[in-house]
């Protein structure tokens, strides 16, 4: 297992390892894993602070992405709290509904989200691409598996000290299904960080570009300099490292206790 992640880690290697050279040094043959000659100061001033605006796409995508996830983290919760532990006339044929839009294309549904976005105002907004990003049929149908696994005598206690339900939902249930609440979190981030479709089509101003949008400017401009291109590669790929290192252990207890009954 160590020698096969050592396999997947080489192009992320590589990668960093040619960020550090002269342009010249990125296609030796054979490769220098640990440049002999280093040119990281220059590469990534380039990238930070040359004509691109890199400073810029990275606030928008960090501004997008964690906005997007908060509010797709608490819809989804809130919705797979309600499909499990609230009963009302019809639930189990609406959650139905909910998992069959999951096979709809999201290609096909652009043109009319573009059309309605357009008409109430958000579109080339961060507002429009936040609420896009809002509400995952995947998210609400992993974190139900986790809160159907949960007693429901959880809530019969917490209904006989008078708590509702938001009580019992912010107070009881979800720090118990906290580590399921990160794993999601944690996809949701990912997912939204490298999406390059939605902004491409809900986006026009280039002040508001996000970074795969502002990446594929600066790769147009800087094409034939592969250094400075995997400069800019590394910086995009240090938040998402951040936040796995960062959420390691909850997504171990998410599988954990997706695996485990009992």
């Amino acid at each position: 297992m160590a020698l096969l992640g050592i396999v997947f880690l080489l192009p992320f290697i590589w990668m960093l390892s040619a960020s550090l050279k002269p342009e010249a040094d990125v296609f030796k043959y054979p490769i220098e894993w640990i440049p002999q000659t280093w040119r990281a100061s220059f590469n990534y001033h380039s990238v930070w602070f040359g004509k691109a605006n890199f400073t810029l796409y990275y606030w928008n995508s960090i501004k997008v992405t964690a906005l997007t996830t908060l509010l797709s983290v608490a819809v989804s919760s809130m919705a797979a709290y309600g499909f499990t532990k609230i009963r009302f006339p019809g639930r189990n044929a609406l959650f139905v509904v909910v998992l069959a839009t999951y096979m709809i294309p999201a290609e096909a549904t652009l043109v009319p989200l573009f059309i309605m976005f357009r008409t109430i105002g958000l579109y080339d907004t961060h507002l429009g691409l936040i609420l896009l990003g809002g509400f995952s049929v995947l998210g609400t149908f992993l974190l139900r598996q986790f809160f159907a696994s949960l007693s429901n005598e959880y809530i019969e206690s917490g209904q006989i000290d008078g708590a509702g339900h938001v009580r019992i939902f912010l107070s009881i249930l979800f720090p118990l299904v906290r580590p399921a609440i990160a794993t999601y979190a944690i996809l949701r981030f990912i997912w939204t960080w490298n999406d390059f479709q939605t902004p491409l089509v809900f986006l026009n101003s280039k002040t508001l570009y996000t970074l795969q949008l502002g990446m594929n400017a600066f790769a147009d401009r800087n094409g034939a300099f592969y250094s400075l291109i995997m400069a800019a590669s590394v910086s995009a790929i240090v938040p998402l490292l951040v936040v796995f290192i960062l959420g390691q252990k909850q997504v171990i207890e998410g599988i954990s206790l997706g695996g485990v009954k009992g």
